[in-house]
Formats: structure tokens, C-alpha cells, sequence
């Protein structure tokens, strides 16, 4: 069991003044009076959180120690379950766990019972590089990018792509094929767009075609049908996870959190201890942000609610 930090000498230590918009500002998209707190500390990467809303508790990856964490206000920090270097988390429209993992490079969905199924390791027979962030679709398919991030062995697929995959066939297809360093997804809450965040080119991995391209988050559209359409506009600010709310903003992670409107303009900065990797929304209402940030986990309460994706059961 980890430490839990609830004092509020300590919440106050690990405030920060907003950026952009201040608190108590009618613009500000932050609840008036609130500030960012430290909830849990004392792990070497934290990644993918994801609100579990029937057990009231909060998911989300320790990269490095192959484990996934849970929080839960008034019990704290503890194992949830290991893993095989987990990245991205989210809910499928039965509320199931949906997984990145690193090692095992592999999508995998936590049953009902808690058993592990692997629902996607290959793509025309070659495995994937190193699953990094999913969405889903009110379609039930899951759509997932595949830097080299976190590769363990021989790259097999040629490019580093974002695939969807139908869990009902199995079925995978391409749908991106020209970032350098695809990372954060997400569905605008009509499902009329998609942010996809691209970290850039990276000396580490030179040999990609892209690896001179620069960072930004692009913004496509997409048909009633679910296919992938033009590029409608890039933010030139790279991030790792994304997040919407239920008016269409757009929440990035780049050295703070970013809060953009549907169409890319910035809204607010919110400044985050350590330099934030994802976040999601949560609570009874959905208007509480949970951040990860390198080692710790923060929260920050919110005007509006989070997003969930369309035609989920949960």
C-alpha cells in the first residue's frame, strides 16, 4: 500500500496557481476555489488512467514495474493487478478494462470474471510495435496507435501506425500511416472528429521515414460509417494522452494540461507538478480530472464533465 496524501497542509504544498484563465475567472473551465491536488506518489512512470465508475475507483499504469494501480478515495493506493508494461487503459462500451501493453505488445481486455483476454497482438502476421493509447467507437471498435516506445525486440511492421480493430472479428485494418510517434487518441463526443497526438520525430528512433516530422496533435474527420476522412487542422503542440469533455474541449498533456476548444484554440493552462503523461475524467460526476504525472497522481476538479464515449452501458 502506498502512501495517500490527504492533509490539507500537504493538498495546499502541492497546489498550483492556474495559467491561462485563473481560478474564479467566469472563463476559467477549472470549479471555482478548486487547485490541483497529490494523491498518491512513489511510482516510476504513471500512465493510462481510467475511472472504473461500478467500483468508484481509479485505474491506471506504472509502465516500468508492470503493474497497474488502483486509487480509491478513502482506501488509497494498491496493486490492481499486474501487467506487461500497460500503457493506455480505457472502458469498452461493456465497461470491460481495455489494455495497452508495452512488452507484451498487445491489446488485452479484462473479462467480467477478471480473467486476461488478448484481443490484438498482430497485423497481417507481424506484431504490433509497442500499443500505446486507445478509443473506442459507439461501433464497439477500438481504435489504437503503435509507436516503438516502449518496443522490446525486432520491429516487425514497417511503420509506426494506428490501427482499428473490430473485437467481434478480430478484424485489424490501418487507418494512419504518416505520423512519426502516434500516442494520444480520442473521439470528439459526436464521433465527427478524432485528435491523434504525434510526439515527432526522435533521434532514438532514426530510422522511422518520419523521424524529422515535428510534434502536433491533428484532427480528422470521420463518416457516419466510421471511416477516416481528411485532416482538418494540427495543433503544433505535441502531447501524450488526450480527453474531450461533454462540450467537445479538448484536453492535452505537454509540460502542463492543455485545454483546447473543438476547433484548436487555446483556452486554459493548467500547471501540474510534475509534467503530466495522461489524464481522465472521473468521480460520481464526472467532473473530477485525474492526472498522471511521472512518478505521482493528481487530481483537479472541473466545471464540466468528462465525456464518455457514445453508447456506453456504463
Amino acid at each position: 500500500m502506498k502512501r495517500l496524501i490527504t492533509s490539507s497542509a500537504l493538498a495546499i504544498a502541492f497546489a498550483l496557481a492556474l495559467r491561462g484563465a485563473h481560478a474564479g475567472d467566469p472563463k476559467s473551465l477549472v470549479e471555482p476555489g478548486a487547485k490541483v491536488k497529490k494523491l498518491a506518489d512513489g511510482m516510476k512512470f504513471t500512465e493510462g488512467p481510467v475511472w472504473l465508475p461500478a467500483q468508484k475507483l481509479l485505474v491506471f499504469s506504472d509502465i516500468p514495474n508492470s503493474k497497474l494501480m488502483q486509487w480509491k478515495d478513502g482506501d488509497g493506493l494498491s496493486v490492481y493487478r499486474k501487467s506487461e508494461q500497460a500503457n493506455g487503459n480505457l472502458l469498452d462500451l461493456e465497461g470491460r478494462l481495455i489494455t495497452c501493453q508495452h512488452a507484451a505488445r498487445n491489446l488485452v481486455r479484462t473479462e467480467k470474471d477478471g480473467s486476461i483476454k488478448v484481443i490484438a497482438d498482430k497485423f497481417d502476421g507481424k506484431r504490433f510495435n509497442s500499443p500505446n493509447d486507445v478509443a473506442v467507437r459507439s461501433d464497439g471498435t477500438l481504435w489504437f496507435t503503435d509507436p516503438p516506445w516502449g518496443l522490446t525486440g525486432k520491429a516487425e511492421i514497417e511503420g509506426h501506425w494506428v490501427f482499428k480493430l473490430d473485437p467481434k472479428t478480430g478484424k485489424v485494418d490501418v487507418v494512419v500511416k504518416d505520423l512519426a510517434m502516434p500516442n494520444g487518441i480520442v473521439f470528439s463526443p459526436d464521433e465527427s472528429r478524432i485528435y491523434i497526438a504525434d510526439t515527432g520525430g526522435n533521434k532514438k528512433h532514426p530510422d522511422s521515414a518520419f523521424h524529422k516530422m515535428p510534434a502536433g496533435i491533428h484532427c480528422y474527420d470521420v463518416s457516419k460509417e466510421g471511416t477516416l476522412g481528411k485532416k482538418l487542422f494540427t495543433i503544433k503542440e505535441g502531447s501524450d494522452g488526450l480527453k474531450v469533455d461533454v462540450k467537445g474541449n479538448l484536453y492535452t498533456t505537454h509540460g502542463a494540461v492543455h485545454i483546447y476548444d473543438a476547433d484548436g484554440k487555446l483556452l486554459e493552462k493548467i500547471a501540474v507538478p510534475e509534467g503530466p503523461a495522461n489524464i481522465c475524467f472521473g468521480g460520481d460526476d464526472y467532473k473530477t480530472l485525474f492526472i498522471t504525472a511521472r512518478s505521482s497522481l493528481y487530481s483537479v476538479r472541473l466545471v464540466n464533465a468528462g465525456a464518455k464515449p457514445s453508447g456506453a452501458k456504463w
